[in-house]
């Protein structure tokens, strides 16, 4: 029989970067004379931007503290045993960049089983045990202290979850058995499924414990010496602990139903994850903890040896880190600071964009438009905006008032432009309209003011072309709704310089913007590659397949949305446009449908009606409609589509359009909401073989974004 040690030992030789947590123990009497306590601290001996996590080494040294508090406890050393972390971290789970590196199955298995084995120790000893979530807790961090008897959490923690399921394996360390055993069915698939589906939503600590997770929350400035003094009560019997009573029966079949129904919206069978999460809460209907950690064990084996996983880690640490470090980008140095801002329209993207400066930058924003009517609605907008934050407690009074202040409007450019250094124009996307914006900006402000274009499809060069000063024209391509979609796709024109580059870059992380380097190439990315894809549903439709069939087929890919209601979202003038755009630039591979076309001239805003409360083909599309006799099936539109999106992707990569194929990725992640488990979409297509169908190669290296070879 493989001890725990030996186990660790062995997952350890596989992972020998890992940043390695020690487990400290020190021992302190509790107050009001409650006994002698030992607590353990979690701490990598790195500061907080670094978290602490779990690999195979760490784990093998919380085994070790808690060897020491056992023989202790066994002893009558000790009353109690606690659990915390370094300064505003708990911890934040398994170290993935180990999962990475694992290539086989048993080794796998042994990771889930080696976390087990430590963690139900906690529960096994002769004493109780605490857990105190003084910080960000995730994933396997959570899940150590549920393995404990007790739980306090700190009002000011700002993030604690189990984001397993949105990378693509389960809770495995015991989360999907031990959390619904204390806080009911329903409300732990809300936490396992719902929330790590709804982008990974973090919980604050006041959530914690109103969901019954931590038995009691104490204020961040003295939580360890507030938990201490609870855990002394707790100990003498003074205070006691009162769970609600979890509900065995029909409330936890629905429960595990409702969260099938989230699944099925959000991933439509596509991706694993939740499903294997589901069936274990499911199962632990009977509280048969042994049973549930080895069904956790297998499902996070398999789970590991998959390529969702490998993706979702993929698509995980180009969010975090390739978004964080712009390929491509100029020196940081060279940027030339902003204190105003200038937004040319006033109409709804550049009211987003006017609000977006002003809560980021803190800076004067000055809108300017044709008349007056028009500047006043973009400024009532913002303002209304920020009274909203202000209802909801997002801002204070004081703060709203100064970003109110910041925010005016102005028909006169030279008044408001002259002393700006960015000035952005969101202005209707035609070419002719945006070089005269522009030509008028250039009269009236300093030879160094960042001019930005938030064109979504036009070309950067041809709108600088005309100026005196073409250097300092910069592609800044904003995804709708602006406040939530993180990308901003960086467009250098021909002779964009430098420090121009350079500021654009600084802006965009000022506003928390993820940031990719573009080539001045048609409809540059995002709206390239769905352009593209829509445009070849467009096709089969038009030549005879059925809506429903065409819509059907992509499903497997477990897209947010279908394309057609994609559509309806962008709205279908815009499509139209882009596609436009994109057929005169490539005749041979971009058509432009008579049907969207029809759809657009007869102002619908989309193919479907919502009657029923789920989409339908509006009768008056159907009738619009003018279909050939091809109608292909789901598999063969599916397959049309994606090799159309592969080759596209290939041709792009040719033209340098960005640097890499992770470029690609972090786009469609950020931009288009193109799902974690997927990693984009290379890796799909790597995956499926429809890479060297298409192109005679894959996007990505073996071992990138799948199981190493």
């Amino acid at each position: 029989m493989t001890t725990t040690a030996e186990l660790l030992k062995g997952a350890a030789e596989l992972f020998p970067d890992e940043v390695v947590t020690r487990s400290h123990v020190r021992h302190l009497e509790l107050p009001q004379g409650a006994g002698r306590f030992a607590l353990i601290t979690l701490d990598n001996g790195l500061d907080h931007t670094k978290p602490t996590t779990f690999g195979p080494q760490s784990l093998a040294n919380l085994n070790t503290a808690i060897d020491q508090v056992e023989k202790e406890a066994a002893d009558g050393e000790i009353v109690g045993a606690g659990i915390t972390g370094k300064p505003f971290i708990f911890a934040v789970g398994a170290d993935l960049k180990g999962v990475e590196l694992l290539k086989r199955h048993e080794d796998a298995l042994a990771i889930g089983k080696g976390g087990h084995d430590v963690f139900k120790r906690l529960s096994a000893l002769a004493v109780p045990t605490f857990a105190y979530y003084n910080g960000a807790a995730m994933g396997g961090g959570v899940e150590v202290g549920l393995h404990c008897s007790y739980r306090t959490v700190s009002k000011a923690l700002p993030a604690f979850s189990l984001p397993e399921v949105f990378l693509g394996l389960v809770p495995g360390w015991g989360g999907c058995t031990l959390l619904p055993n204390l806080i009911g069915a329903d409300r732990a698939v809300s936490v396992i499924i719902e929330n790590s589906l709804n982008q990974n939503k973090q919980l604050k600590g006041s959530q914690v414990h109103e969901l019954g997770i931590a038995d009691a929350i104490f204020e961040g400035a003295d939580f360890l010496e507030q938990s201490l003094a609870w855990t002394a009560s707790v100990l003498k019997g003074e205070t006691e602990v009162v769970r609600a009573e979890v509900d065995r029966g029909e409330a936890w079949d629905q429960a595990v139903q409702r969260g099938r129904f989230i699944a099925d919206g959000k991933v439509h069978g596509a991706a694993p994850a939740a499903y294997r999460a589901l069936d274990i809460i499911a199962a632990a209907k009977n509280g048969d903890l042994r049973q549930g950690f080895a069904a956790e064990d297998q499902a996070l084996a398999d789970l590991i040896m998959g390529g969702e996983l490998r993706s979702g880690i993929y698509a995980f640490n180009l969010v975090q880190k390739r978004g964080k470090r712009p390929a491509g980008a100029p020196d940081k140095n060279l940027a030339r600071p902003v204190s105003k801002v200038g937004v040319v329209g006033a109409g709804l993207m550049a009211s987003q964009l006017a609000l977006l400066f002003a809560r980021r930058l803190e800076v004067p924003v000055v809108l300017t438009d044709i008349d007056q009517e028009r500047v006043d609605k973009g400024v009532g907008y913002v303002h209304g905006e920020i009274d909203k934050l202000l209802a909801k407690g997002r801002v204070s009074g004081d703060k709203a008032n100064r970003l109110k202040a910041l925010v005016t409007g102005s028909l006169d450019k030279a008044a408001a432009f002259g002393d700006a250094d960015f000035v952005i124009e969101a202005v209707f996307e035609e070419m002719g309209v945006k070089q005269k914006v522009f030509a008028e900006v250039e009269a009236v402000v300093g030879p160094q003011t960042i001019l930005a274009t938030n064109t979504s499809s036009l070309s950067v060069s041809e709108m600088a072309s005309k100026l005196e000063h073409p250097e300092r024209v910069v592609g800044f391509h904003f995804f709708n709704p602006v406040a939530i979609l993180p990308l901003l796709e960086i467009v250098r024109g021909e002779q964009t310089d430098d420090a121009s580059l350079a500021t654009a870059f600084g802006v965009a992380k000022k506003l928390k913007k993820t940031a990719v380097l573009v080539k001045d190439a048609p409809a540059f990315v995002v709206n390239r590659i769905l352009t593209r894809f829509m445009g070849e549903i467009q096709n089969v439709i038009d030549e005879g397949t059925p809506v429903e069939v065409a819509e059907k087929a992509i499903e497997p890919l477990g897209l947010p949305m279908s394309p057609l209601v994609l559509l309806e979202l962008v709205g279908p003038a815009i499509g139209l446009h882009v596609s436009e755009t994109l057929h005169g630039a490539f005749p041979d591979r971009f058509k432009v449908s008579p049907n969207l076309a029809a759809v657009v001239k007869a102002g619908k805003r989309g193919f479907y009606v919502y009657d029923s409360g789920k989409p339908e083909l509006d009768p008056e599309v159907a009738a619009l409609l003018q279909q050939g006799d091809v109608a292909l099936t789901e598999q063969q539109v599916r397959d049309r589509v994606l090799d159309a999106v592969a080759q596209e992707i290939g041709l792009m990569l040719d033209e340098d359009v960005v640097a890499e194929a992770q470029d690609i990725d972090l786009c469609l992640i950020t931009g288009a909401g193109w799902p974690f488990h997927l990693g984009g979409i290379t890796p799909y297509l790597d995956r499926e073989g429809v890479s060297e169908r298409v192109n005679g190669k894959r996007f990505l290296a073996q071992g990138v974004a799948n199981v190493p070879a």
